[in-house]
């Protein structure tokens, strides 16, 4: 678990910070509103080919560590 959250960094350049997925320009919390539209993964990699499997994954266990309030002292500030 905690290898696919090293996939979730953040830059205070990029969407104020927010979360976002490997230092690009695509925020967690995209991906997401997009799962929660229905949008499937196969979806959501052909409109991103520059996403990973791994990365939608990444997404859905930052969700749940920010619900179940644990620790994320690993996440990376990229800049």
């Amino acid at each position: 678990m905690i290898d696919l959250l090293k996939r979730i960094t953040f830059n205070p350049d990029i969407f104020g910070a927010k979360p976002i997925i490997r230092g690009m320009r695509i925020s967690v919390e995209m991906i997401l509103d997009l799962l929660s539209q229905g949008v499937f993964e196969d979806e959501i990699l052909e409109d991103y080919p520059m996403l990973e499997r791994e990365d939608i994954r990444a997404c859905l266990v930052y969700a749940k560590t920010i619900i179940a309030n644990e620790d994320m002292e690993f996440l990376e500030k990229v800049s």
